[in-house]
């Protein structure tokens, strides 16, 4: 029998956890497919592999990160732990709960070495069309290699579209714009807050973007921060020189006009105005479109194409959940692959969609939606012989850290809470978020 062929499109959170699925049962002694990941950065960790750059990348394609220098967990990482690696397996000890960047990084990448799955990716290669034959029930994937600079075709019986929906960003056009005498930027293209220090900056948006990319420009000494937003303000309790305002209206200058009459002189304009799920790698009958939402159109389980049962893909949802989510999918993935799991009809999957969906609008808070997601996963697990590990105590943790961000939102970071792999208590970080200027994984680990 012919062993089947699986492309991942994404070397990022998602795409490495559907790696370390199908090593985790190699490491079981069971045939698994031959894996082809395709990642078009020269290294893995999806945004998490931080770069400089902003527009295009160094092999003229649009560029994927959209972290910036000290961006920090602004949820608690006891949410988001690998219930295979912990982080006191990684660093060989607890450590705070609202990691940096870096660190994060850092232990992404160490479950990923442990595992050996880097000869499975090809890097610098990105994926420029996939096309599925009826007649064959095959995928072909069409891939730029640009070490090699050439383009090539090769097929495979499984896509499973790995690539996230936080890089294209969503940018809107406001009048004056085109003449205002200072910087318009996306939240994607963000990179430093000592940029704007001594500068007044309005935002605009009223997402976590908003929220944190304020809180480090305020933390790196910006003069004043604007937030606009169109339906209703965070209302967290900010410092004096933060104030949430109604919509933009229009720019004249550099004198932003806003919704209620107000106005107010600014030097930048951040767009904390979301992202789209764009897979222009993909024709129209295996393109997922949705907003962004916990349960996504036409995924069944959140995971399966409904179109083409052939075709996954995994991270796409809104999130509260994220590194243990994309596992709990990769190994569901996994399984329906190899056979474990019977994917239903398309009028099943159809009414599983809609389901969800239903369940989610029902929801009217961010408690309700944390556990909804809880469950979600919770589910997956439940289907799959990925380890249990406590859901329920990582939904506490984000009602907790939903609280503390109420209590303090410019030291919500400053709390710690119980590993739900290990079960013991973070320590308190050795300087408070606000005062921790250098945020390398040398001065975070200091004891």
């Amino acid at each position: 029998m012919t062993r089947k062929r699986i492309a991942i499109i994404g070397a990022g959170p998602s795409g490495l956890a559907q790696l370390r699925a199908f090593q985790s049962a190699a490491q079981k002694g069971e045939a698994i497919p031959d894996i082809v990941c395709f990642e078009k950065q020269a290294n893995w960790g999806g945004l998490w592999n931080y770069t400089w750059r902003t527009g295009l990348d160094e092999n003229g394609e649009p560029v994927h990160c959209s972290m910036y220098r000290y961006l920090w967990s602004n949820g608690p990482k006891e949410g988001l732990e690998f219930a295979d690696y912990s982080f006191e397996e990684h660093f060989g000890k607890q450590i705070a709960s609202y990691p940096p960047r870096a660190v994060l990084f850092d232990y992404i990448e160490g479950r990923v070495l442990k595992a050996g799955v880097r000869d499975w990716i090809r890097f610098n290669s990105v994926v420029r069309w996939v096309e599925y034959d009826e007649k064959s029930r095959l995928f072909s994937v069409t891939i730029h290699d640009h070490e090699k600079d050439r383009t090539y075709t090769e097929q495979f019986d499984h896509v499973i579209v790995a690539s996230g929906h936080f890089s294209t960003p969503n940018v809107p056009f406001y009048e004056g714009f085109d003449t205002f005498n200072g910087r318009v930027l996306h939240a994607h293209d963000f990179r430093d807050a000592r940029e704007f220090k001594d500068k007044d900056i309005l935002i605009l948006g009223s997402s976590y973007s908003a929220e944190d990319i304020g809180s480090q420009c305020w933390k790196y000494g910006c003069k004043s921060v604007t937030v606009a937003y169109r339906n209703a303000p965070m209302g967290f309790a900010w410092p004096d020189n933060w104030q949430e305002v109604p919509a933009l209206v229009r720019v004249e200058g550099k004198t932003a006009y806003f919704k209620d009459g107000s106005s107010r002189e600014v030097d930048a304009i951040i767009l904390c105005t979301g992202y789209k799920h764009f897979f222009n790698f993909l024709p129209d009958d295996l393109r997922l479109k949705t907003t962004n939402r916990l349960a996504t159109s036409d995924l069944y389980k959140g995971v399966v194409w409904v179109n083409n049962p052939r075709l996954f893909y995994l991270g796409m949802q809104d999130q509260w959940f994220t590194f243990n989510m994309f596992d709990a999918q990769a190994w569901w993935v996994r399984d329906a692959i190899m056979g474990k799991i019977a994917i239903p009809d398309r009028e099943t999957m159809l009414a599983d969609v809609k389901e969800r969906q239903d369940r989610e609008d029902a929801g009217e808070d961010a408690k309700y939606a944390i556990q909804y997601q809880g469950d979600y996963v919770q589910e997956l697990i439940d289907e799959t012989d990925y380890p249990s590990f406590d859901v329920a105590g990582a939904c506490e943790a984000f009602f907790e850290w939903k609280y503390h961000k109420i209590k303090d939102i410019m030291g919500f970071r400053d709390n710690s809470y119980k590993s739900v792999i290990t079960g013991t208590m973070a320590p308190v970080h050795h300087t408070p978020w606000k005062d921790a200027l250098d945020d390398t994984m040398e001065a975070y680990l200091r004891n």
